[in-house]
């Protein structure tokens, strides 16, 4: 079967990650939601979502086809309601649309399809901060997937451990004087990545493949630092998809980075209101500040954007897709997308200047920064240039 994921209509609630990539790509728990899939199906996917993001995230469509909602994680009783599906049948969750079946060129009509009901409550991110409120979660669930059958790496004795047998170490990982502590959750440590010394975890906890936390760090989970990231100070319910560097002092909280991200050193943001109220966050579909239901919500920060050293954001800001924060006081609760400034104001951070600092950063990374990433980033900036204030 041909599986292919799209994107759905919580897309636009998950500006700004989803500026950049698919809902698939979004990075929650351990994996990806498309890694996640694909190891649940024994099956490689492709993926329908925005026309200029299509170029690199093309749809491969074949006789028989299986559409799945990114927005919805892979469960056991998911996955094979999924698999089992036939033509002319469609999981629905109330009013969303789950997964159905098509054929090639097939015209889809909803109102002519068996409607079949979900086998139990689902587990979907409809909102940004879901990626951090249910990153515990979605970290015991990769961890179970990942290392069912298979044993750890033994763990240092230099390490101080509680209970080790939630604790998993990949090949090539290193982990020597740090406290481990997993009896709150798991904590999983990938292939190659390194733990320095005097680092303090916490699980649920997870550091991807080649990722740095560094000497010293205090991590409390459900936390993720994703494959290629470097990470430092003190960290808590935090998601750091990929490539970011977090590397320094300073305190992230309830908070979630994109890929080629960096904070500066001493820089920290706001979880929790003086007031203690719940916390808005910017909602790009509404163009306002919409409600959360939380209490604690920090920092949301789009790909490619960075902020200079004891940088201060406030409870509940959002920052687009290639933004340079720097200066003192407090930047607004929203910073556009390709925004240049701080607290005294912003300018508009000129296209070819973001380029060749991405490009660079990416170099660095032993990545390209590829002509198809270049027209993603152009069509972010015209996107969004109706909010920039210049």
């Amino acid at each position: 079967m041909n599986y292919i994921l799209f994107d759905g209509s919580y897309r636009n609630q998950l500006l700004p990650f989803t500026f950049t990539r698919p809902v698939a790509d979004l990075r929650i728990g351990i994996l990806t939601i498309r890694e996640k899939w694909e190891n649940w199906l024994g099956n490689t996917t492709s993926t329908v979502t925005e026309d200029y993001l299509a170029e690199k995230w093309p749809m491969v469509e074949m006789e028989e086809n299986v559409m799945i909602n990114a927005a919805f994680l892979p469960t056991p009783a998911l996955v094979e309601q999924v698999k089992d599906l036939k033509e002319q049948q469609a999981i629905f969750y109330e009013e969303e649309i789950v997964a159905f079946f098509v054929k090639e060129n097939q015209e889809v009509n909803f109102d002519d399809f068996e409607h079949v009901e979900l086998a139990e409550e689902p587990f979907f991110i409809a909102h940004t901060w879901d990626i951090f409120s249910k990153n515990g979660e979605a970290i015991k669930a990769d961890f179970d997937l990942l290392t069912e059958g298979r044993s750890s790496r033994d763990i240092p004795e230099s390490n101080h451990v509680i209970n080790a047998a939630d604790i998993f170490i990949e090949e090539g990982a290193s982990v020597e004087f740090c406290s481990l502590n997993a009896s709150g959750g798991p904590i999983y440590i990938g292939k190659d990545a390194q733990v320095l010394e005097g680092s303090l975890i916490r699980g649920p906890f997870a550091i991807g493949e080649a990722a740095v936390l560094k000497m010293g760090a205090k991590i409390y989970g459900p936390t993720t630092i994703g494959p290629g990231c470097k990470a430092g100070g003190e960290i808590n319910n935090s998601v750091v998809m990929q490539n970011s560097n977090k590397g320094h002092d300073g305190f992230l909280g309830n908070s979630v980075l994109g890929e080629w991200c960096n904070i500066g050193a001493d820089s920290n943001n706001s979880n929790l209101k003086n007031n203690y109220a719940e916390v808005r966050l910017w909602d790009y579909e509404s163009e306002r500040f919409a409600s959360t239901g939380l209490q604690f919500c920090g920092l949301m920060m789009g790909d490619h954007s960075k902020c200079g050293i004891n940088t201060m954001f406030n409870t509940g800001t959002v920052v687009g897709v290639s933004a340079n924060i720097f200066g003192a006081g407090f930047p607004r609760n929203f910073v556009p997308s390709f925004s240049w400034g701080g607290s005294a104001g912003t300018t508009t951070y000129k296209t070819q200047k973001a380029f060749e600092v991405a490009e660079l950063v990416m170099k660095r990374r032993n990545v390209e920064f590829t002509e198809e990433d270049k027209a993603i980033l152009e069509h972010v900036f015209e996107e969004t240039k109706k909010w920039r204030r210049d």
